[in-house]
């Protein structure tokens, strides 16, 4: 289980109903997350960044975009010479507040001045209100710090991506971590499927408890077949009665969509993942799965749904297979720490050091900033992951040079931010 019964909404009571009163927790969590007119981002209300609900590397300042940019240069500047005359795109899947998409911006206007031209960013986003905060931000971005347009933005969805897939970037920055999860409890040896259930009081109102029900028989033959090929044991041999955990089975279908949004290019995936002996260790007898709300985290999931966020971290092994058996080349996957080092971050450290000093307040922010971008009991212990794409039609595709966030840093500063 993960926290208390919680009273439930009104409008969420009615989807109760309408759905005979118990639905699975991956339910819930979309209804809670996506409701166009209740969800936390489907209405657009949940904040994100320091004065929000919750930061993400992005919020906490410019230089993490930067970083990332960076391997973003790489790539675009490979498949241009590859397609010396297409259109090449930057795709950001659920883009928050766009805080990433207007510094990657700046940047690429920066250090790839001669592709602008050829250059589009593509934002897709399922959520109303997000898109209308997304749009309000992009257009308050260009107006104060650009007399002219970059290059062109749209917002699609993945459909339509996959009617007319692009050349390009797909970015997955903090996103696959906030799908609908499934949530197992083992009960009398068995894993079962948790459900929330509506209960109503005899004194007016309704209460949201957890239950359970078997695994339906697709859901089980799709996780069979993913454990049998990574070779994980769910649940573990030790795990008691109670033990609890979360399969992340949309990312399978969400694979697959994105394949076909891209005819060549990478994927970028950047999210809180953890080894499978990690992930479903008997003494995580609980999962991952948490709540966030102004800056705090619990484990009550089921209370204000609506009003906070609710997450769960990745798998490595099973996301991996995910991907690899829906189109994608795994090319290599990294800690956060170790990626930004290789992007440059002691540099980053470096110069800030030459700020005058009238800049101290800036240079003490982006100072912390690094530091908590890096630190394994904050963002330090993302997981970047490369994935590759190739033409389809073009079977004589190989591998170009190795993605920069994955080579070992160079030059002497490289070993310098543990000492700032």
């Amino acid at each position: 289980m993960t926290g208390p019964a919680a009273p439930c909404p009104l409008w969420l009571q009615q989807r109760f109903v309408q759905s005979g009163g118990s639905v699975p927790f991956s339910q819930f969590m979309a209804w809670a997350l996506h409701d166009p007119e209740h969800g936390s981002y489907g209405s657009g209300q949940l904040k994100i960044g320091k004065g929000g609900d919750f930061v993400t590397s992005a919020t906490l300042g410019p230089d993490f975009s930067a970083l990332m940019g960076c391997q973003l240069v790489q790539w675009l500047r490979a498949l241009a010479q590859k397609h010396p005359s297409e259109t090449l795109s930057i795709v950001e899947v659920g883009p928050g507040e766009a805080e990433l998409s207007c510094d990657l911006i700046d940047h690429l206007a920066e250090h790839l001045p001669d592709l602008m031209h050829r250059l589009e960013l593509v934002l897709v986003e399922i959520n109303p209100g997000m898109e209308q905060r997304q749009r309000n931000r992009l257009e308050q971005h260009q107006d104060s710090q650009h007399t002219q347009p970059l290059f062109p933005k749209r917002w699609t969805s993945m459909s339509d991506l996959k009617t007319r897939p692009v050349i390009g970037v797909l970015i997955a920055h903090e996103l696959l971590d906030a799908f609908p999860v499934e949530r197992l409890e083992l009960i009398d040896g068995q894993l079962r499927r948790q459900t929330v259930q509506l209960h109503q009081k005899q004194t007016g109102g309704a209460d949201l408890h957890w239950g359970t029900e078997p695994i339906p028989h697709a859901l089980q033959e799709r996780m069979n077949s993913t454990l049998s090929a990574t070779q994980i044991s769910l649940p573990p041999p030790d795990a008691k009665d109670g033990w609890t955990t979360e399969w992340h089975d949309e990312c399978t279908s969400w694979f697959a969509e994105a394949s076909e949004a891209l005819i060549e290019g990478h994927l970028l995936v950047v999210d809180y993942a953890l080894e499978a002996n990690r992930y479903y260790s008997a003494r995580r007898s609980d999962g991952t799965l948490i709540a966030y709300r102004n800056q705090r985290a619990s484990n009550s999931v089921l209370m204000d749904a609506g009003e906070q966020d609710l997450t769960a971290h990745l798998c490595l092994e099973t996301m991996v297979h995910q991907a690899t058996t829906n189109g994608w080349c795994l090319e290599g996957q990294r800690r956060q720490g170790e990626a930004l080092l290789a992007l440059g971050l002691a540099e980053r450290f470096s110069s800030l050091q030459q700020l005058p000093g009238n800049q101290l307040s800036e240079v003490l922010q982006r100072r912390e900033a690094l530091l908590r971008l890096v630190d394994p009991s904050c963002l330090g212990e993302f997981r970047w992951l490369s994935f590759l794409r190739f033409n389809p039609l073009v079977p004589s595709n190989t591998p170009g040079e190795r993605s920069q966030f994955l080579q070992e840093p160079s030059g002497l500063n490289a070993t310098q931010p543990s000492r700032l």
